[in-house]
């Protein structure tokens, strides 16, 4: 069964709803809206990785996600954090934290060390093509992309099984939006060939909610994108996708029951 995530961002910039979530306490609230809303994990990240995010310090960083991982964690709420330091992920995961989503893909120097003691965690795996925690605005082509991104988790699996990180733990995530490319083909691309991704054999856990590259297509602002957004978000469960992380969670919810029904009538 296809699982949502709902996104709560703590951040001051992050390119769709930067600043609305400081608050601790419009930030639960927030997450509570998600939750009544269909979500079965909130992701919560308190550092933006738009190519224009603004740098935060480990301390600064737990200040953010502390209260809120405690709150949902004490009311039995799933909760993914959205980090790369592994202090972070350390601290997190003692507050209750299930999840990790590292658009490094445990890149950082004792990341992978750290997760491999504790098999409980689930751990998001993100290829991109730019080297460190930061999407790009620079263009690239598409012509090879989806061999490139099998390669890619074909190598860091094998990486981080043979560091202590069962199979079964992982969720791979192809990259959307800049993490691809700054124009748009790599991520269409990259969603009209998802099942060649989902033959890997692990999870695929898809985010493309209000990116650039919907944008691109549809026009507006970031929150004007949502019927943009929401058709992609059909697109990649109907081809694979096990998680889709969101911003819209009530409208993917429903649209995706609707669809379910649908598909199973009769």
């Amino acid at each position: 069964m296809a699982q949502i995530v709902g996104i709560l961002n703590l951040t001051e910039d992050s390119f769709s709803d930067g600043g609305q979530f400081l608050d601790p306490g419009r930030a639960i609230e927030h997450g509570e809206r998600l939750l009544d809303d269909g979500a079965d994990w909130l992701d919560v990240g308190a550092e933006s990785s738009n190519p224009a995010g603004q740098r935060v310090s480990a301390t600064e960083e737990l200040g953010r996600l502390t209260p809120i991982v405690r709150h949902f964690e004490a009311r039995g709420a799933r909760v993914s954090v959205d980090t790369y330091k592994p202090a972070v992920m350390g601290a997190v995961i003692d507050l209750g934290a299930g999840m990790i989503n590292d658009v490094t893909g445990l890149g950082q120097p004792g990341a992978a060390e750290l997760l491999a003691r504790h098999p409980a965690v689930t751990v998001v795996v993100m290829h991109a093509r730019n080297a460190g925690p930061r999407a790009e605005w620079a263009p690239r082509s598409h012509l090879d992309l989806i061999p490139e991104i099998r390669a890619y988790f074909d190598r860091r699996v094998r990486e981080l099984t043979s560091r202590g990180i069962g199979r079964e733990r992982l969720l791979l995530d192809p990259g959307m939006g800049y993490f691809l490319g700054g124009n748009p083909e790599p991520s269409l691309w990259t969603l009209k060939h998802l099942r060649e991704l989902a033959s890997l054999g692990l999870p695929l856990y898809v985010s493309t909610s209000r990116k650039s590259f919907i944008g691109s297509v549809v026009g507006g602002a970031p929150m004007e994108r949502g019927a943009g957004t929401l058709a992609t978000e059909l697109w990649a469960l109907h081809h694979g996708a096990s998680y889709v992380r969101t911003h819209d969670v009530r409208q993917l919810a429903q649209a995706w029951a609707m669809w379910r029904a649908v598909d199973t009538a009769g």
